[in-house]
């Protein structure tokens, strides 16, 4: 609505009646700052700046007057902004009195025919402070006046319930920007389209010449179109997100109704480390690891420990002890000082300032006082193996004696001719036999057969914080709760004749024991040499679990980030392609892959239920999506339980018909009664009506029952080795079994079954390891998972079998992981073309004609462009992105094909084969902590790069010579070969950087190989194509 009232001066006197009434009009801003009203009864005369653009006062906003905008005009007016309210409310005439009534109550605008005692003296605007004051009015929420005397309203809506905190969701997608996305998908689709058309092209004109070279290049790039297809389309959906932990905290751990003490209401986590071998993986490494995850910012009693030591060490066990007793003053100076990180030996090694935004006086002598403890800490931990030897043969000496006083006596004073024969056994600090393995290896006290160790170096915490006094060990602690979390050393039983499994059967045993200990609803997996960087990681992967939906995530899973990388990563160790470009685009389908660490799952998905929600996806493409019709929705389930008089939030398991506990879990009753209550405690807090399967506020603050005997014996039985037989464990349950790399394959599991993943990138790293930065190292590693992958492939978990449950594009991710290994058979072979080109003279084409060119250089731009925008909306750097394309070559042709043909001779014939290493130099210099980048570890996996890199060496040499010599030069496939031969070399670098080791030092293995594969080639190609005879030319030059 609009009205146009003659234009007055200030000083004019208004004429209420001739004109319509006024509710609100807009405000303008002077010069010199101030706001102006124009809502008052006079007209004003806009002047200076707005001079020409009175048309801008002349629009009336129909609103409800607050003190805002509300003149201080006389009754009359009042009246008439009265009426004009009524008018504009449309509500028929029987309305307006009752509307007008109400205005008048909720304004309560103080009538006055005294306008001017209301105005400021200088400026003419509406004094705010002095009608508050005197009228005793209060602002309500926002703008909103709210009437003293009318505190209730239709609908039933108080002053109250505007108090209360809205309710606030703990996570968001950040979507990535349209302006990169939408060019990011236009240009995979122009390159798709430049592709097929590009191999049509191909296809339809050979080269008459030479139809092999024609022959083996386009089936080459025919695979590598399909290679890139599956690595590309998962890759059309990337998103980000971000959690909201001050959202957590108020929700979980503030007082509230359900919650008066404003205890921790969070489920429990259960955090497990793996090692097995402490030579291989230092002790040290592994106790900064787990002093991390003591000093973690989450509640103390909700959280528990677990190192599983698959060798049965006890320098691992007493390396373990020695860090729970440090960790008495680590864990308080961390949460006293908020220390980042809380693994000591990154902390005292960090180079900034170790004061920066510390406030506390006493804090340089706390940390001066505790880096002298974790000093004397590190001795104690390194001499740990010369002290179990010592005592070792103290209590073996004492063995011996005491084993010839009883056989004196009994023979009367006479040893026996070849004395008394003693077990050599490893001693505990109590004076009895270690019962895992020896240092010299008897039977039941080898790595392969020992007996189940189970040992709680940290009781359960209290409920209540216990708080420090001002004399903790030389630090002052008071107001500091000191508590410490519960720690379990575990190391399970193994037999001879038993398949353990390796890592997965160790997981699966720690999955099982801390069941019966603690039973967190979550479970955290962590490799020795991965500790916890950001000590509100746990909370952060907390937000996404106990958001709305969160009841559907089975996992977590963090990127993970190195330390001790050479600076120019030469290898490719950091991996930021896969963690921040592959990795984030699955998020934006299904979730990402399960990685093996850094991964904090939902014990009740590890079982292998389905989760409470799923949907299948038919079509060709899955574009049909719709409810999973055997997955019992909330009302269902709600519906069978009132039938049997029991609620569903108390027993949300005891009607399910999955759920054969005999037959799957085991025999333990124990632990099978531990499956319901895992899956109520990590459902979601129901506050909020959209919320799903959630549970009430205030429904996990009972304290955890303190552990007794008989929990901790049925701890130790089901970590046994016969526990899982007749079993689903490593078929269904817990991590599956048959694969080298069975992080992927549970993962698979899981999404196969509906369960959605989230991929939790935190603004401070969350977890930071160790990567081997050593060349050899580096591809022993890459074939471990390149095999794992054709396991995959030629196994069940194959994703062209996968169910309706597997959204496509997440089915094509999956399936690229058990295909992409293959691409290195035709890898290799084209790394060969160029060298075969220079060979023989002839080209993968007729002629470098116009068409060839300009595909190939309309498929350069287009990749180079999408990859640009890649690097965008990852952001990762284009040097990593180099470094990765690199690597792809180089492990591509070496350890993805010796894996290749493992699994083939595998699959075939049952054979398995193993790549060691045969021959070692040394590092020179042992205070440079990137010395290991520099040892040449010669291994069989160096054979077909390094004879690549001598064959197109040797082609371009042979090249070159027949072109310049030639009657008739073509320099164009010169041209052509050379500059593909350049392509490969150019990749192949790092490689040749790695055998030469510090200062370019190449080992004399590799000129022998050299030498011998070039004289190879050369006579190979001498015997196929001999040199023509020239006649007529006088076979030389002629001057």
């Amino acid at each position: 609505m609009a009205s146009s009232p003659p234009k007055k001066t200030l000083n004019s006197q208004s004429s209420s009646v001739s004109r319509p009434p006024q509710a609100v009009k807009f405000g303008r801003r002077t010069s010199s700052g101030r706001i102006v009203s124009l809502s008052r009864d006079d007209d004003m005369d806009v002047s200076g700046d707005y001079s020409g653009q009175n048309d801008y006062i002349n629009y009336t906003v129909l609103m409800p007057p607050t003190p805002d905008n509300q003149p201080a005009g006389s009754s009359g007016s009042t009246s008439e902004s009265k009426g004009d309210a009524n008018r504009g409310g449309g509500g028929g005439g029987g309305d307006g009195p009752r509307m007008g009534n109400k205005l008048e109550r909720r304004l309560s605008v103080m009538k006055s025919n005294n306008k001017s005692m209301l105005l400021r003296s200088q400026t003419g605007d509406f004094d705010h402070n002095r009608w508050l004051f005197e009228s005793k009015g209060k602002y309500g929420i926002g703008n909103a006046f709210w009437s003293e005397e009318d505190d209730t309203y239709d609908g039933g809506v108080s002053k109250s319930d505007f108090l209360d905190k809205p309710w606030k969701p703990l996570t968001r997608k950040v979507n990535v920007p349209a302006k990169v996305l939408s060019p990011y998908r236009l240009l995979i689709l122009i390159r798709l389209v430049i592709v097929f058309f590009f191999l049509w092209w191909r296809i339809t004109n050979p080269n008459e010449d030479a139809m092999w070279l024609w022959g083996l290049s386009i089936v080459c790039e025919i695979w590598f179109a399909f290679s890139w297809i599956l690595d590309i389309l998962p890759k059309l959906n990337p998103i980000n997100r971000a959690t909201d932990l001050a959202a957590l905290h108020d929700k979980f751990e503030q007082p509230s109704p359900s919650n008066p003490t404003g205890r921790s209401d969070l489920p429990g986590v259960d955090v497990f480390v793996s090692t097995a071998d402490p030579e291989k993986e230092p002790p040290l490494v592994t106790a900064n690891t787990l002093l991390s995850i003591l000093a973690v910012d989450y509640p103390i009693e909700k959280l528990s420990a677990y190192i599983s030591d698959d060798g049965g060490a006890i320098l691992t066990f007493e390396a373990m002890a020695e860090a729970v007793r440090f960790a008495e003053y680590w864990v308080p100076f961390c949460r006293k000082h908020d220390i980042e990180p809380r693994n000591p030996d990154s902390y005292f090694n960090i180079k900034k300032d170790p004061t920066k935004d510390k406030k506390k006086q006493d804090f340089v002598k706390d940390r001066r006082w505790i880096k002298r403890e974790y000093d004397e800490f590190k001795v104690r931990i390194n001499g740990l193996p010369e002290q179990i030897k010592k005592r070792a043969e103290q209590f073996n000496l004492r063995e011996e004696l005491k084993e010839k006083r009883i056989f004196r006596e009994k023979n009367g004073g006479v040893l026996p001719p070849d004395g008394v024969d003693v077990v050599k056994a490893t001693w505990m600090a109590d004076g009895t036999h270690w019962p895992g393995t020896w240092f010299e290896p008897k039977p039941d006290h080898s790595k392969g057969d020992h007996a189940g160790i189970l040992q709680i170096m940290s009781k359960v915490p209290e409920l209540e914080p216990v708080m420090g006094g001002p004399n903790e060990g030389a630090l002052d602690f008071t107001g500091i709760d000191i508590r410490v979390p519960m720690f379990a050393y575990v190391s399970r039983e193994k037999r001879p004749g038993f398949d353990h499994n390796k890592k997965a059967g160790a997981m699966n045993g720690m999955v099982r024991a801390s069941a019966i200990l603690s039973n967190g609803a979550f479970i955290l997996n962590l490799d020795c040499d991965h500790y916890i960087y950001n000590s509100k990681a746990i909370k952060e992967g907390m937000c996404f679990m106990m958001d709305r939906g969160g009841d559907r995530i089975c996992y977590i899973q963090f990127p993970q980030r190195f330390e001790g990388i050479d600076p120019s990563d030469r290898y490719a160790n950091h991996n930021t392609v896969f963690f921040d470009g592959n990795m984030r685009a699955l998020d934006g389908l299904q979730g990402p892959v399960y990685v093996g660490t850094g991964c904090m799952f939902r014990r009740y998905a590890l079982y292998g239920f389905n989760p409470p929600r799923a949907n299948e996806y038919s079509g060709v493409f899955g574009q049909e999506k719709a409810p999973a019709l055997h997955v019992r929705t909330q009302s269902q389930a709600s519906q069978t339980s009132q039938a049997s008089d029991l609620e569903s939030d108390t027993q949300p398991l005891n009607d399910d018909p999955d759920l054969g506990l005999p037959k799957k879990f085991g025999n333990s009753t124990m632990f099978t009664d531990t499956i319901p209550v895992a899956e109520y405690q990590g459902r979601p807090l129901a506050d909020h009506m959209s919320v799903k399967n959630g549970r009430p506020p205030g429904a996990l603050l009972l304290p955890r029952p303190p552990l007794d005997a008989p929990t901790v014996a049925e701890a130790i039985a089901v970590i046994s080795c016969w526990y899982e037989d007749n079993t689903e464990w490593g078929d269904r349950i817990g991590w599956i079994y048959g694969s080298v790399t069975e992080d992927v394959v549970t993962g698979y599991r899981m999404h196969n079954r509906g369960w959605r993943s989230v991929y939790c990138i935190t603004k401070r790293d969350a977890f930071r390891g160790t990567a081997p930065i050593n060349l050899t190292d580096r591809l022993h590693q890459v074939l471990r998972w390149a095999t794992g992958s054709v396991e995959i492939f030629f196994s069940k978990n194959n994703a062209m079998f996968a169910t309706r449950r597997l959204k496509f594009l997440q089915r094509v991710a999956y399936l690229n992981v058990g295909i992409y290994p293959f691409t290195s058979i035709f890898l290799v072979v084209y790394c060969f073309l160029p060298a075969l080109c220079l060979f023989s003279g002839k080209f993968i084409v007729q002629s470098l004609d116009i068409h060839f060119l300009s595909y190939l250089l309309c498929i350069t731009i287009t990749l180079t462009l999408i990859s640009l925008l890649e690097v965008k909306w990852s952001g990762i750097g284009l040097e990593e992105w180099w470094r990765n394309e690199q690597f792809w070559l180089i492990g591509g042709t070496s350890a993805h094909l010796a894996a290749v043909v493992q699994g083939l001779l595998k699959v075939i014939a049952g054979i398995e084969i193993s790549f060691t290493l045969t021959s070692k130099s040394g590092g020179e210099d042992e205070d440079d902590i990137f010395a290991d980048l520099y040892i040449v570890k010669w291994t069989g996996l160096f054979i077909m790069p390094l004879t690549i890199i001598v064959v197109n060496l040797v082609a371009i040499v042979i090249g070159a010579s027949r072109t310049i010599y030639s009657v008739i030069p073509q320099w164009g496939k010169l041209l052509g070969g050379t500059f593909f031969s350049l392509w490969v070399l150019t990749h192949m670098y790092p490689f040749a950087k790695g055998l030469m080791g510090r200062r370019g030092k190449v080992p004399t293995i590799v000129y022998v190989w050299s030498g011998l594969v070039s004289i190879t080639v050369s006579l190979l190609w001498i015997t196929i194509s001999p040199p023509d005879d020239v006649s007529g030319g006088g076979g030389g030059f002629s001057v």
